[in-house]
């Protein structure tokens, strides 16, 4: 069982957190699916889930973080904030609105 807990050691804990938002969640999809597995030992799996949960923090800290510059990106010259909707890609590809 030691050989398969091994396998977790190649996603980073705690400082070691990724640059980006899209390599954090695809550290969180790799934890995931070796809990959904089910090849862990217990201990293997309380520290896979540790790390998720770090994981998740992480990805929920940058989400924030990302809102709060969208929202300082629409604020108006005097001060006032203009909230203006926030469209996907995919909505503006189909014409429709």
């Amino acid at each position: 069982m030691a050989e398969r807990d091994e396998r977790l050691a190649d996603v980073p804990t705690g400082e070691a957190a990724p640059m980006d938002f899209a390599a954090t969640l695809e550290q969180l999809e790799r934890l995931v699916e070796r809990l959904e597995s089910g090849e862990l030992s217990l201990e293997g799996s309380l520290s896979a889930f540790e790390q998720g949960v770090r994981l998740t923090r992480d990805a929920q800290r940058r989400l924030d973080a990302a809102e709060l510059q969208v929202r300082s990106l629409t604020e108006g010259s005097e001060g006032s904030l203009d909230l203006a909707l926030f469209d996907s890609p995919a909505a503006e590809g189909d014409g429709e609105r």
